[in-house]
């Protein structure tokens, strides 16, 4: 089998891949696996805390049915279709990138840079996509704070916000962001990987971040927008207000044993939070029943009117009455404005 089929077989299975995990607006989530992220000690994977995630979100567990795993190695593979997940095994050609890769290792920036060739792939196949590190946990959908404005074409995580989200000296994050495919990020991504041969020793973010300083973003007239740290949150400046964050990324944490047990004690204390907002709500609706069975039994209690209490009998009336409709405030949503009751005339007392 000669080079030009084993092309084409690897262009059928990704566009194959892609069509499956895509939604109707050919947009798909991707993250990228390695033997390191489906295997751990103590049956701790960096894997399965990343889908546990989408299982404990909030309104994110529809969204695993749009995630492809890209796989690196057979393990991660096999790993991926045991789970019953969208997979697509990336060929290597040859390189080794089974094994954990330290940040800032030859081997972990070979393996940055194969997966920005790849993302570039993706986008001159037509599908949008959000690329996001196992090692970042989807507490809630990040396509709410995410802007749908078509004219955005990069939306991108930040280690350290600064206020403004369009500001380009943003320290950018590429372990989640996303990306619009059209000629200009296509473009972009052309000439971001460009430059790997002459950044030796510098992983693909920091190169990323020398074009933005160049005025590549300028260049190509992308429009580009900076997350903000306070919803799309990380270990360099993580958000303090857990009823606002998207997500969690163990960025700033150089192993996998340690993003594993830093992970997991976000995803600890998400479950708590959860837990004790539910109990907040549950007493809440309490609180709201034991009020309407108060109001009934005010009713029973109304004196019979009898000719000499009208007064008495009339405060007691409207008290109730009031709190009657108090309570179908509290319990009833209000009805949709028609064209019969958007001009119905107000009865005057």
């Amino acid at each position: 089998m000669n080079n030009k089929t084993i092309n084409e077989d690897r262009i059928v299975l990704l566009e194959s891949a892609l069509s499956k995990a895509s939604m109707d607006n050919k947009t798909v989530i991707i993250a990228i696996v390695n033997k390191a992220y489906v295997e751990g000690d103590n049956g701790k994977r960096m894997l399965d805390l990343f889908l546990e995630g989408f299982r404990v979100g909030e309104d994110t567990q529809g969204l695993s049915s749009h995630l492809l795993l890209v796989a690196v190695d057979q393990t991660s593979f096999e790993r991926c279709k045991f789970l019953w997940l969208n997979c697509y095994k990336l060929e290597t050609d040859g390189v080794d990138f089974t094994g954990e890769k330290v940040y800032m290792s030859r081997d972990f920036i070979n393996m940055m840079w194969r997966r920005t060739l790849f993302l570039g792939e993706v986008l001159k196949r037509g599908y949008s996509f959000i690329f996001t590190d196992t090692d970042v946990l989807w507490l809630r959908n990040p396509f709410h704070r995410l802007s749908n404005n078509q004219s955005i074409d990069l939306q991108i995580s930040t280690d350290n916000f600064n206020g403004d989200p369009r500001s380009k000296t943003n320290p950018i994050n590429t372990g989640f962001y996303m990306v619009r495919s059209n000629n200009k990020t296509i473009s972009l991504f052309d000439a971001w990987y460009a430059r790997k041969n002459s950044s030796q020793g510098m992983k693909e973010q920091d190169v990323l971040q020398g074009k933005i300083k160049e005025g590549i973003f300028g260049e190509l007239k992308l429009t580009v927008r900076f997350l903000d740290t306070l919803y799309f949150s990380g270990f360099c400046e993580d958000s303090k207000d857990f009823r606002a964050v998207t997500s969690v990324h163990a960025n700033c944490c150089r192993t996998i044993d340690a993003k594993v047990a830093d992970l997991t004690a976000v995803i600890r204390d998400w479950k708590r939070f959860r837990s004790s907002r539910s109990f907040s709500n549950s007493n809440q609706t309490s609180a709201i029943s034991a009020t309407a069975m108060n109001v009934y039994a005010q009713v029973n209690a109304i004196p019979m009117l009898n000719g000499m209490n009208f007064k008495v009998w009339k405060e007691n009336m409207e008290i109730v009455l009031g709190c009657m409709d108090l309570d179908l405030a509290l319990r009833t949503e209000r009805p949709t404005a028609t064209t019969e009751n958007l001009n119905t005339n107000k009865i005057e007392k």
